[in-house]
């Protein structure tokens, strides 16, 4: 892939090859989807595409309809919050994504470990700490 761009596109079309999906790339890939689309559309577009990479990789059942949903909204969040003008931007930015932290902070490893949070968009269970 030569740009983030791309792989949405690549994505968007069921050519991304799962083994080029990596967790920095899903991040990027997300923020294209938002700024190109309003937020539904763009959960909508990432989810159908991270549906089609499970399946083609072999392991539908990885698919993670809370994890996704926390993910979209806190990049959302970050991008209104922010200034980056392109997804490598983003990234440096906003490292705490990359971490994944924020899931730790809002789901218990119970509620994120349930099959009813693969299936669902599930609201956070845990309250985060505010200093």
């Amino acid at each position: 892939m030569t740009s983030y761009r791309e792989a949405l596109l690549a994505m968007d079309a069921g050519n991304l090859a799962p083994q080029d999906f990596d967790h920095q790339t899903h991040i990027a890939v997300a923020f294209e989807a938002l700024r190109e689309d309003d937020f539904f559309t763009a959960s909508k577009r990432i989810a159908d595409g991270l549906k089609r990479l499970t399946l083609a990789a072999g392991v539908p059942e990885k698919f993670h309809a809370t994890i996704t949903q926390a993910y979209m909204s806190a990049i959302a969040e970050a991008m209104h919050l922010g200034d980056a003008q392109d997804a490598e931007t983003f990234l440096v930015q906003n490292p705490d994504l990359l971490a994944g932290v924020f899931l730790k902070e809002r789901f218990s490893a119970a509620c994120l470990s349930s099959d009813l949070a693969r299936k669902v968009a599930l609201l956070p269970d845990r309250v985060p700490d505010v200093a």
